[in-house]
């Protein structure tokens, strides 16, 4: 267990009355870790001896998935409902039992979630992987308030939110039609901030390079200089001067 997920765990300890941020802080943890699907999944049948190898390997993630789960839920707990709950052989039974004891979905929450979802922006300089899992947990309290947004909208909401920095990423991504898993996203983004580490200020000036030229090269069209010339000549061509009038009576 890292250094990163002991800390999550234990910034929110379950204690009864922090159910809604401790499922949303532990759903978190169970992303980064890909470790949800224990939740929401069955365990395979054990294989028998002449299993294929895909049967075998399914069941074996299962297995270690599902106890590394229990490992991070129980340790995210009060003691007495850790031992009250230590017997449950899945993640899922202890999630359930939890739910029944504490699952008062807090509905006025919801509102406010969903809008910092839609309105949050990073910061530019400031570490991607603290605020893509920031937009996480925000996910999961707006899911623990009834509120579910499906992982393909969780990635663009992620994607639509990052700063200046990152537009060749999203530009990679759109073009290519690129696509993500939570965990993934987070280690993209996380290697391409750490290639590009020192280069947010190259990229703002080269956006404003490209905007002042673009500027510059649309006012030149707007202008009418060029035309002025012309405009004289016209003008000059169109009366008669009295020795030009003279001239005319005498041919």
């Amino acid at each position: 267990m890292n250094s990163s997920i002991v800390q999550l765990l234990a910034s929110e300890k379950l204690n009864g009355d922090n159910y809604a941020a401790w499922k949303s802080n532990l759903n978190t943890i169970l992303d980064v870790g890909d470790l949800r699907f224990v939740l929401t999944g069955k365990c395979p049948q054990t294989p028998a001896s002449n299993a294929n190898r895909t049967s075998r390997k399914a069941y074996d993630r299962w297995i270690k998935a599902n106890e590394k789960a229990r490992v991070y839920i129980l340790a995210s707990m009060s003691d007495v409902l850790a031992k009250k709950h230590k017997s449950l052989a899945t993640a899922k039974e202890i999630m359930d039992s939890l739910k029944g004891m504490f699952g008062q979905p807090e509905l006025f929450l919801g509102h406010d979630v969903i809008k910092y979802i839609h309105t949050k922006q990073m910061k530019e300089g400031t570490s991607i992987r603290e605020h893509v899992l920031d937009m996480m947990m925000h996910f999961n309290i707006a899911e623990v308030n009834g509120s579910v947004i499906d992982e393909g909208n969780q990635v663009s909401f992620i994607l639509e939110s990052l700063p200046k920095s990152f537009i060749p990423f999203q530009t990679n991504v759109s073009l290519n039609k690129i696509e993500f898993n939570l965990t993934t996203l987070l280690n993209e983004l996380q290697r391409f901030q750490n290639l590009t580490k020192g280069k947010g200020k190259e990229v703002e000036a080269n956006v404003a390079t490209i905007k002042r030229k673009f500027k510059r090269g649309s006012s030149s069209k707007s202008k009418v200089g060029p035309r002025k010339p012309n405009r004289k000549i016209e003008k000059k061509g169109k009366g008669k001067t009295p020795k030009q009038n003279k001239e005319k009576k005498t041919t």
